[in-house]
């Protein structure tokens, strides 16, 4: 036997399990599903959380106190390593440059940048938000910093 020979491990390959297919078959009549009850019929599935109509733990605690949740932003978050890699002196770190490079998944999202990695790059970065130690490596490399409102943060201060 070769070495380059592939097989799967024992018990790996099991056969399918066909049901409802007559008595004789070992699983026919009620096809595994049991007797009666809402398991036993067909669409009859309960959500997560469900008492058996009792009225659910989750709807019988109240709700109280404030959730930030459906205020939350979720930012794209990039690390000065991973633009080390894709841009070059001169070039400019925006949306549009992420997406062509394909870094940007979600056009939509705020765009942040962090300061995890060396950077040496010249680049004008101009996003959403850029922490405080990305912005630092950035103008120590000889670039910019551009709020995405088209303002310098150099003279904002």
């Amino acid at each position: 036997m070769s070495d380059f020979n592939l097989y799967a491990p024992e018990g790996a390959n099991k056969k399918k399990r066909i049901v409802g297919r007559g008595s004789s078959s070992g699983r026919g009549t009620t096809a595994g599903r049991g007797n009666k009850g809402q398991q036993s019929r067909s669409g009859g599935k309960v959500y997560v959380g469900f008492e058996g109509g009792q009225m659910p733990l989750y709807r019988r605690i109240a709700k109280r106190g404030f959730s930030n949740y459906p205020f939350r932003v979720d930012y794209e978050v990039f690390n000065l390593h991973q633009l080390e890699t894709r841009y070059t002196d001169g070039e400019t770190v925006n949306r549009e440059s992420l997406v062509i490079k394909g870094l940007l998944k979600k056009v939509s999202a705020p765009i942040k940048v962090l300061g995890e990695g060396d950077f040496t790059r010249k680049v004008t970065v101009s996003v959403d938000k850029v922490s405080a130690s990305a912005k630092e490596k950035i103008e120590k490399a000889g670039g910019t910093v551009v709020q995405a409102d088209g303002t310098d943060t150099r003279t904002a201060q």
